[in-house]
């Protein structure tokens, strides 16, 4: 980590500035813990107390979350997806699973228009790991694979506003798809129509087929 020693003024507000600049760089890796207090302050040139401080004001803002005798760890990459994932845990889930819904069926849309050709080859591959992870019967293997698969949709819209928003969204996304795995009652709901139509560059039947797909498991939760 290459963290610069803090002048003296504004220390706390330089400490949190280098400290968010660690999460947003990726340096700290979401849901990975930082280096400790103590670490913290022998790297930046500071005191345990300004450390402290900093560390406090980004778990009030969302970015990082403090476990009571395990340490801290990268919770959100920014004020607004830590605040979205505040809000997100006070949601319902038929609430969350209508707001996935919207961002599916545009990333479909908008993926069948702007793929490339690398783009499809994420987007195969990903599903063929999905498949592979049911198959094994894995449920968090299976969670996180579901999740590649839509995050590969994602990015082949090249929206960097809907990118953004999916990947705040994961979080709130794992619960959500755990949930459905356990209502649906192992039912497997195959995605390969959505990966076909963005592969074709149909755009209408990328919808359809993302729009089926949520409907289902609406549906299925709401029985």
């Amino acid at each position: 980590m290459s963290l610069r020693t803090a002048q003296r003024a504004s220390l706390v507000d330089q400490v949190i500035d280098q400290l968010k600049e660690q999460i947003v760089s990726g340096s700290w890796q979401m849901n990975g813990k930082i280096p400790t207090e103590t670490v913290l302050a022998e790297q930046l040139g500071v005191g345990r107390n300004t450390v402290r401080e900093a560390v406090r004001a980004l778990t009030h803002a969302g970015l990082l979350e403090c476990r009571q005798g395990d340490g801290t760890y990268v919770r959100a990459t920014s004020e607004l997806s830590g605040a979205m994932l505040r809000r997100l845990r006070q949601a319902e889930q038929l609430e969350i699973l209508e707001v996935r819904r919207a961002l599916e069926i545009e990333s479909a849309r908008l993926a069948a228009t702007r793929r490339t050709d690398e783009d499809i080859l994420r987007i195969e591959a990903a599903l063929a790991e999905r498949d592979r992870a049911w198959e094994l019967d894995d449920a968090d293997y299976f969670v996180e694979a579901d999740l590649a698969f839509h995050m590969s949709v994602a990015h082949a819209t090249h929206n960097l506003v809907l990118i953004d928003l999916y990947e705040d969204f994961s979080a709130a996304l794992r619960a959500s798809i755990t949930a459905a795995g356990t209502s649906l009652n192992k039912t497997y709901i195959p995605h390969d129509a959505i990966a076909r139509a963005i592969a074709a560059g149909d755009a209408s039947a990328a919808e359809r087929a993302g729009h089926a797909c949520m409907e289902h498991i609406l549906i299925a939760l709401t029985e």
